[in-house]
């Protein structure tokens, strides 16, 4: 109940039509129609007269709308003395626009969380080695910073330390972390991983990444979308036929009454009221699945939408890697795994967490490891049962063991090393969804001619099969920065 009420305290119009109605019934029952009608009559012309201030700005600004037939069907009514009449055209008008301003609302409210999460303070190393915490504004090209565990990069920058993974997920779609070695470029918007890392800012805040796209959003929540009312569209001449059918019936009839009955009668108030009714039952399905509508003009031109482009990671995959396979070379497969995930439960690394999670899901208790040593970004050793073992990536095996493990086919390769030589490696991967190949389908056969896959690695284009989509095309992001809400262009390289 306090809900449905603070609702309507929003809409001030629509609170005090539902008043004025209650209260006019009240008068009604008490005996006096008369105290009604100069209530609800009064409350009538005010709202018209609201609704004529808009209604000639509009005009001026070479916009018609059927809010002219609808101020007329007040006046009128009023003045024949239907005044219920007039509420109840009221009521339509304020209902209609408090409907589509709510749906509105809701979209900015679900946007402004990019806004509050942009770095507003960076920690700034002096000549010294001392820190010094400024306003992100402050930073110059140049500056050394210090990015904390688990915080947001600040500033586009080259790192200084000698490893860093970040979370680029909220900039490229990619849910894994990312590895990144020294001399490499970072963006503003990752986030850091378990340890701290120096960079040298090549950017001022308003110039890196993040800020680039918190100015898009901004700029989404400030465009006006040319959404238009059906009835709108055939406005000036259903309007001028309105009026001539009113006048026609006044002269044929004789009673002016009439001018108000074919007003009333006229006045489309199901179609004024049926475009945010309909646009706000678009919007809250579209919510309900994790889909912020902008605007009510969005959502009008998506029915003309003949191209859709998807992001892989997390969207048309689960998002989490898997392990689909695994290689042994001179070990039981299940040894392998075994001891693999015997050394990575020390990790916090997604794929380790992976590794360790498969290893489980086979019913076998996984080994304990003494002596563990990760390498950030690289991989992990330990002992088990006295065993020496090494699993991370092909150059980190490679070091550890001096020998060159084998390579792996599709997917991310996890390598393992046993007692100084390689024993073989897992493959992980980031699982299509099930329901991706129906929903890809399901468009094709609603009008969209068009369906591109964007994805941040190269040569992976899957193909048709019953359980994948038919892609029209597969594009992959060369560039990193253009992986941000406008980079669905066609302008990256396509998948091989």
């Amino acid at each position: 109940m306090r809900t449905v009420l603070g609702r309507l305290v929003a809409y001030p119009v629509v609170l005090a039509t539902l008043v004025v109605g209650s209260v006019g019934g009240v008068l009604e029952a008490a005996g006096l129609p008369g105290a009604a009608q100069v209530v609800v009559s009064a409350f009538a012309l005010v709202v018209a007269g609201i609704q004529a201030r808009g209604m000639v700005a509009d005009l001026r600004a070479g916009r018609y709308g059927v809010d002219l037939l609808a101020v007329t069907a007040i006046v009128s009514t009023v003045a024949v003395g239907e005044y219920w009449a007039a509420l109840v055209v009221c009521l339509m008008l304020s209902g209609g626009e408090a409907l589509e301003d709510y749906a509105a609302g809701r979209a900015r409210r679900e946007l402004t969380g990019l806004l509050q999460n942009a770095p507003r303070t960076a920690r700034r190393k002096d000549a010294d080695g001392s820190v010094t915490e400024v306003p992100v504004d402050e930073v110059a090209v140049g500056d050394v910073l210090v990015v904390r565990p688990f915080e947001v990069v600040p500033v586009d920058g080259v790192l200084e330390s000698d490893r860093a993974t970040l979370d680029e997920s909220s900039l490229t779609g990619e849910s894994l972390p990312v590895d990144h070695v020294q001399g490499d470029e970072l963006l503003s918007g990752a986030v850091n991983g378990g340890e701290a890392l120096d960079l040298r800012a090549t950017a001022l805040a308003a110039d890196s990444q993040y800020q680039r796209i918190v100015a898009l959003v901004r700029e989404a929540q400030d465009s006006k979308a040319p959404f238009v009312r059906l009835a709108d569209r055939v406005a000036v001449p259903f309007t001028l036929f309105a009026l001539g059918l009113a006048v026609a019936a006044w002269l044929v009839s004789g009673e002016p009454a009439r001018i108000a009955e074919v007003l009333v009668v006229a006045t489309p108030c199901p179609l004024i009221i049926a475009a945010p009714v309909a646009f706000l039952g678009g919007m809250s399905r579209a919510a309900r699945a994790g889909v912020i509508v902008k605007s009510s003009g969005t959502l009008e031109q998506l029915a003309r939408a003949r191209t859709a482009a998807f992001d892989k990671t997390g969207t048309l995959t689960f998002g989490q890697p898997r392990v689909t396979d695994v290689h042994a070379d001179g070990v039981a497969p299940q040894e392998l795994l075994l001891l693999a995930a015997a050394v990575e439960q020390y990790s916090s690394h997604p794929l380790a967490q992976a590794v360790v999670e498969h290893a489980r899901a086979t019913g076998r208790a996984v080994p304990a490891a003494d002596d563990v040593l990760e390498v950030p970004a690289h991989g992990v050793r330990g002992t088990v049962d006295g065993r020496v073992v090494v699993v991370g990536s092909a150059r980190f095996v490679a070091h550890e063991t001096g020998t060159t493990p084998s390579e792996p086919g599709a997917g991310t390769g996890v390598h393992v090393a046993v007692d100084g030589r390689p024993a073989g490696h897992l493959t992980l991967a980031d699982e299509l969804r099930p329901e991706a190949a129906g929903t890809i389908a399901a468009l094709h056969r609603a009008g969209v001619r068009t369906t591109m896959m964007l994805t941040g690695t190269a040569s992976q284009s899957p193909g048709a099969s019953p359980r994948r989509p038919a892609w029209t095309t597969c594009e992959r992001r060369s560039c990193r920065r253009t992986r941000s809400p406008r980079s669905a262009r066609h302008r990256c390289a396509p998948c091989s």
